[in-house]
């Protein structure tokens, strides 16, 4: 998982005139009950604005996380599962927000048809066989403002609390108002408090092709990692309590950078001793590492085999991170590049790990990933 009136549900971005053939009349009605009308308020939140143990306890067989309710969603072909949030699925990711102390209270967002079309650019021009990957386990994409982030990806469980699928969720407000590299400084700057003599750039994107449709992209890529993730051994299922890892569990990615600490219910990496910053980095809100420990920082990751200081903070990330920068440096030959600037001179360069010996195991996994060999990462 990661991270602004309410919006008038569009139906005809969920189910544009061409696809309505695959819904039959019960499937449409369906979704028309779960969406509002226009301009209708949101409905109020069953916790109030900073009861946790309410929200943990909303948030347990919580619609939103079962299958039962996508299946009039499902009946549609993946490319026209695109649009605005419905409300069940609003209000879950208000409950995690309270959970996990975000400010933002999200809301249903409109989806104009300049933003879709960059989203459908961005699918378009990925390789062909990575939007594929997911298969049936994309439930979808879906949009809201004041998110708390950028991106939103969750677990889908079946009758046996089993995880088969996963949607997307983004704020349609972040992705309309930014171009790639401007996106990726701003993430990239989220974990270091303010400084005025220290100056992070990350570039992503070559000056000719820094657009919006290529964030989306990089974004998607992201997110489509964590749906790659669902039912098989990448990394420890992200719904559970570290602690409740099953034991003797291996986890071909993750174990090359995670162990459990059972007693603290916490991830440690296998670094840590080495790279101090990684438990004060957190990402997008509560800053705890200083401006000017951005060079020291960087200079620790370079001896893990972390692919970007997000990878750092969790397994779940750390393949999410992994993925994307692959598919956006090796397949598509884009850059990936942090500079770090103090009063005006660049005093550190953080590149792309793929090609280094010290991720050479990861690129591995992700080589056989996308290439779809066997045995590798089974499905359980």
């Amino acid at each position: 998982m990661f991270r602004a009136t309410p919006a008038c549900m569009r139906h005809n971005t969920m189910l544009p005139e061409a696809g309505l053939k695959a819904f039959d009349f019960l499937a449409i009605l369906a979704m028309l009950v779960l969406q509002p009308a226009c301009g209708q308020d949101a409905a109020a939140l069953p916790c109030a604005d900073k009861d946790r143990k309410c929200a943990y306890r909303a948030m347990q067989n919580h619609v939103a996380g079962r299958m039962d309710a996508w299946q009039a969603v499902v009946s549609a072909p993946v490319s026209e599962r695109i649009g605005t949030a419905p409300p069940y699925l609003v209000e879950y990711i208000n409950l995690d927000n309270i959970l996990n102390g975000f400010p933002e209270r999200p809301r249903a967002a409109k989806v104009e048809a300049d933003l879709l079309a960059d989203v459908k650019a961005a699918i378009a021009d990925l390789p062909p066989a990575i939007w594929n990957l997911p298969g049936q386990r994309l439930l979808g994409i879906y949009f809201v403002e004041n998110l708390g982030g950028t991106g939103y990806t969750d677990y889908v469980l079946d009758r046996n609390a089993k995880p088969v699928a996963a949607y997307m969720v983004f704020d349609a407000a972040v992705l309309a108002r930014t171009k790639a590299n401007a996106w990726a400084t701003w993430k990239e700057n989220t974990p270091f408090k303010i400084g005025s003599r220290y100056v992070l750039d990350a570039r992503i994107e070559a000056d000719g092709d820094d657009n919006r449709k290529n964030a989306i992209q990089y974004i998607l890529l992201h997110e489509l990692a964590h749906v790659l993730s669902v039912g098989t051994n990448i990394h420890p299922p992200w719904n559970i309590e570290p602690r409740d890892v099953a034991g003797g569990a291996t986890y071909p990615y993750a174990d090359l950078s995670w162990r459990i600490d059972r007693k603290a219910n916490k991830y440690r990496s296998l670094f840590d001793a080495r790279f101090p910053q990684r438990t004060s980095t957190v990402y997008y809100v509560g800053a705890k590492l200083p401006a000017d420990a951005m060079v020291s920082t960087y200079a620790n990751l370079g001896n893990t085999n972390f692919p970007s200081l997000y990878a750092a903070t969790s397994p779940g990330d750390d393949f999410a991170e992994a993925f994307a920068s692959y598919v956006h440096v090796v397949l598509m030959q884009r850059p990936w590049q942090i500079r770090i600037s103090r009063d005006g001179d660049v005093v550190k360069v953080f590149n792309s790990c793929w090609g280094e010996l010290r991720c050479a195991k990861k690129q591995e996994i992700l080589r056989h990933l996308v290439e779809g060999s066997s045995g590798v990462m089974g499905v359980r």
